[in-house]
């Protein structure tokens, strides 16, 4: 009896395609995702964004800069391109700041004047003054600023073997009861035939810091972070906020199938109710639903937890209406594809939990690589992230939020004429 029990129930599972979709399909399509994003990693790194800018102009500098350019794991830039203009002009401070808090790059490191003349030196005595350094960063991304520090620690023993013999001499006539003037002019003379190597191309994993000590000191400045109340928060409402409002317009739009099922549906269509006008109070409903979902998110996140809703309500609106339009849109469209509510559950688990690792809202985007981040972008879930990004994180003007705005719009009409279409058959049944 108890294995007639079992074999009964595992036939209701092979004839279940829903059950048997959620038991086993989505593990393995949701962990094909991850591995895909995670597994890879060693030969699918995303390059890091670094804008480089050399006040200096030295020897030293020169050398540094050609060295950290030629680092595999960063994309770096020396040059601003103009519009209008064929020739592209070096980045200064203002223009490399002015990059990172508009999200083009995540970092900028500027070599200051005087790089050159200071001695590079593992020491931390009073009298010590290492070559500095500032970077300008993006604290939205992290990951980078870590990685970056390490690299520049590296760079600048691999790169500066000069600098780094210099100061190995005058440490030893510091500490070593002084050097005679045959021996330092040797010394430097042997410094001056060194060659310079060649740099690895490999980026370091180390995750030094500006309080690390290394032969330069990094000062690191957060360009957008300082002035928020709670930046983690800021970024888990606009991830978190899209991707429960797939879910939830999924659910709702499952109304049609049981409307279908139950006969209301044939009902409501004998009347002079059509089925786009009937669609079209659907999408109503559910963008209400969902731009009331937003709004109490963001409000209980202002209340608790430092989003600050208040200061950037025209740019909160602005992408509610967008994204509530183009996730109503999506959940219609998973409604039309699915034959029961089982079907639609099993649809909607595995395709909004996939736009969801993949398009950001479980996994920064910033973890990813670049072939991951480039896929990305064909989810509602990242162009969503990116306007309220722009209106929380970097606080741009609403003009900013156009290309957003119109990919988000033209995917809630593409997906309404596409869910249309689908709808079609519960017109001719």
């Amino acid at each position: 009896m108890i294995f007639a029990v079992a074999w009964n129930r595992f036939l209701n599972l092979m004839h279940d395609r829903a059950a048997f979709v959620l038991a086993f399909i989505v593990p393995i399509v949701f962990f094909s995702v991850f591995a895909l994003i995670f597994g890879g990693t060693r030969s699918a790194t995303r390059h890091v964004g670094l804008i480089l800018v050399d006040e200096d102009s030295s020897e030293n500098s020169r050398r540094f800069v050609t060295a950290l350019t030629a680092e595999k794991g960063l994309a770096v830039e020396t040059r601003l391109a103009v519009t209008g203009s064929p020739n592209a002009i070096p980045y200064d401070r203002e223009s490399a700041v002015a990059a990172v808090r508009e999200g083009r790059v995540s970092l900028a490191l500027v070599i200051p004047k005087g790089f050159g003349q200071a001695p590079l030196t593992f020491g931390g005595g009073p009298g010590d003054k290492k070559p500095r350094l500032v970077l300008y960063a993006d604290t939205s991304d992290p990951v980078a600023p870590q990685l970056v520090l390490g690299v520049v620690q590296k760079v600048a023993v691999t790169a500066l073997p000069g600098a780094l013999a210099q100061a190995g001499i005058e440490a030893m006539d510091r500490w070593g009861g002084g050097l005679t003037p045959q021996q330092r002019e040797t010394l430097e003379k042997n410094i001056a035939m060194m060659p310079t190597p060649t740099a690895s191309g490999t980026a370091s994993s180390g995750g030094a810091s500006n309080k690390t000590p290394g032969v330069l000191d990094v000062d690191v400045e957060d360009v957008l972070g300082q002035s928020k109340k709670n930046p983690t928060a800021t970024l888990l409402a606009a991830g978190l906020g899209v991707m429960f409002l797939l879910f939830s317009a999924a659910g709702a739009g499952g109304a049609l199938i049981e409307e279908a099922e139950s006969g209301t549906l044939d009902r409501i269509l004998a009347t002079r109710v059509s089925m786009t006008p009937l669609l079209l109070g659907k999408l109503l409903y559910l963008f209400t639903v969902a731009v009331f979902q937003l709004t109490v998110m963001f409000v209980w996140g202002e209340i608790f937890f430092g989003v600050e809703l208040h200061r950037h309500i025209w740019g909160f609106l602005i992408m509610s209406v967008a994204t509530g339009l183009a996730t109503s849109s999506f959940g219609l469209v998973l409604a039309g594809l699915s034959r029961s509510r089982m079907q639609l559950v099993a649809l909607s688990n595995l395709i909004i939990l996939v736009m969801s690792a993949v398009g950001g809202s479980m996994v920064p985007r910033y973890l990813l690589s670049e072939s991951i981040q480039k896929l990305g972008l064909w989810t509602i879930n990242a162009w969503a992230i990116d306007g309220f990004l722009k209106v929380f994180w970097r606080e741009e003007p609403l003009t900013h939020l156009w290309p957003q705005v119109l990919v988000l719009l033209a995917a809630a009409v593409g997906l309404f004429l596409l869910a249309r279409r689908l709808a079609r058959r519960w017109e001719r049944a």
